[in-house]
């Protein structure tokens, strides 16, 4: 059950108030959560007009969009243990002209998502800047609880990471040190609870499909991938859930999955607007990805629903 409080900052501490850690370090069976990413109102129309830095006047097709993402979240019986939003939630770079607008009118329509599924938010490129400060950060944070935390969920164990600090770090370089040395403690705090499943969420995939691609604006630099593949790979870590690149992709590195989700506002390639539904069970995540339309009118497939059939 989701504790009362503020849902858009439950992100506090670098914890998660929604849970109760007592509650959920046991594993308690199958459980599924939703992922989304990129809501991002303002870019539909700048990318349609070629000007992604002033063109993100209006976003009335992505409050529709986003309108329809809450709808169908809602609509799912049984109800997802969470909904996670995987980075720019707005097109605003920070310090522009309609950012709040757009942060205001995001936040009219989250707000909508049933009480009893908490939102987590993880930040991206446009919410704190390509090259992030102490400033945009704790602006992020004011807005929408902490760049960087974990929580536990029927004893798996969840870290939400701000992936900007592994992709510029050179105006706030002490953050990005900051969050090393929080990752490393948090690493070894599951290690010792020998929780079932450890997952990450972060804005900017890793890779997008081979771990040994070339570095560009979708992925991380080659030499920080290969750092923190390894680190995620020693510490067992299952899978890395992201978005950024508003297409679908992903692929593996020894035994870790990275899974790049499309938006839920502009597509850049063929895939439709939509969330990803992410079933945990004992032994295997299983992710599949939906168009908004096939969510709302049909909801989960059989199989997924049988796979937490022992919970219900």
């Amino acid at each position: 059950m989701a504790a009362t409080g503020d849902a858009f900052r439950r992100a506090r501490g670098r914890a998660l108030s929604a849970f109760r850690h007592d509650d959920e370090y046991e594993w308690k069976g199958p459980f599924y959560f939703i992922q989304g990413a990129d809501p991002q109102f303002g870019l539909i129309k700048a990318w349609a007009t070629g000007d992604t830095n002033n063109g993100d006047d209006e976003w009335k097709e992505e409050i529709k969009l986003t309108e329809q993402a809450v709808q169908a979240v809602n609509k799912l019986n049984p109800k997802p243990k969470f909904f996670v939003l995987c980075g720019d939630l707005i097109h605003g770079m920070p310090g522009s002209q309609w950012r709040k607008d757009q942060e205001r009118d995001l936040k009219n329509v989250l707000k909508n998502t049933d009480q009893d599924i908490p939102l987590v938010f993880v930040s991206g490129n446009h919410d704190i800047g390509n090259a992030p400060t102490r400033e945009t950060i704790d602006n992020y944070c004011k807005s929408w609880g902490d760049d960087y935390f974990s929580f536990w969920v029927g004893g798996a164990f969840f870290l939400v990471l701000n992936s900007q600090l592994y992709f510029d770090s050179s105006k706030c370089p002490e953050l990005k040190q900051a969050q090393d040395v929080w990752l490393n403690e948090q690493l070894a705090v599951a290690e010792k609870h020998k929780c079932k499943h450890i997952i990450v969420f972060q804005h900017i995939p890793l890779f997008l499909r081979e771990p040994d691609e070339d570095h560009d604006y979708f992925n991380l630099e080659k030499s920080v991938r290969q750092e923190i593949m390894e680190k995620f790979h020693k510490a067992g870590i299952k899978a890395v859930f992201s978005g950024h690149y508003h297409r679908n992709a992903g692929g593996s590195y020894r035994g870790l999955e990275m899974v790049v989700t499309s938006a839920i506002g502009c597509q850049l390639g063929e895939d439709p607007h939509g969330l990803r539904v992410v079933v945990v069970t004992d032994e295997k995540i299983v992710h599949r990805y939906y168009s908004l339309d096939e969510l709302s009118s049909q909801g989960m497939e059989k199989e997924l629903l049988d796979m937490l059939a022992k919970q219900i």
